[in-house]
């Protein structure tokens, strides 16, 4: 027995059923984005983990040149990370309608910190002469880590204007996450980029 379909009403505009996208445009861009990063970080690190593996025995880093601060730039990859969670807390506590401006406030201005503890870093560095053009060891790690730190300074501007639209009330859900990726990527990449530059 076949099942009568009600007719619409002549005259009665016919409604079709609203398509909603299955990831926010934002979100879509943003992940395009972190894939394609992956990748240029992922050619940066194999690049100098081949050069420092044909390094001579017992050279590295090259003669002239300082060891790199592993132990103070662990409490700076502590910041980033705790700034990542404290982000993403934020987020969920956004996604309940319970918006946490301290929680957003605070992982902003350790993100912050961690940029300017790293510029400490990189001042005394230089002071101790290392440049782009005094080693392998200093191009490979300006470069890497400098490119690390531009992303990290450009996601600090985003979350400096959500923070401003937050504390409108104006803040979006699709920038909200979207920021959000973009920030764990960030903090995820830097513990692989200490471990493999720093040691």
């Amino acid at each position: 027995m076949e099942a009568v379909l009600p007719q619409p009403q002549r005259g009665s505009p016919q409604r079709l059923p609203q398509r909603r996208p299955v990831v926010p445009s934002a979100m879509l861009g943003m992940l395009v984005f972190i894939v394609t990063e992956i990748m240029f970080f992922a050619g940066f690190i194999s690049a100098f983990t081949i050069s420092k593996a044909n390094a001579v025995m017992g050279m590295w880093p090259p003669p002239g040149q300082p060891r790199l601060p592993a132990e103070a730039t662990l409490l700076n990859t502590a910041v980033l990370l705790v700034s990542g969670v404290l982000l993403f807390v934020a987020y969920r506590r956004f996604r309940v309608n319970a918006p946490s401006k301290s929680l957003y406030l605070v992982a902003f201005v350790l993100g912050a910190a961690f940029v300017g503890l790293q510029g400490r870093e990189w001042v005394m560095l230089l002071g101790a002469g290392m440049t782009m053009t005094s080693s392998t060891l200093g191009s490979f790690f300006y470069l890497i880590v400098g490119t690390h730190a531009l992303h990290v300074a450009v996601c600090i501007v985003a979350m400096g204007f959500g923070f401003v639209r937050l504390q409108k009330g104006t803040l979006s859900r699709e920038f909200f996450l979207a920021t959000l990726s973009f920030w764990v990527f960030v903090v995820g990449a830097w513990p692989i980029i200490y471990l493999r530059v720093y040691f």
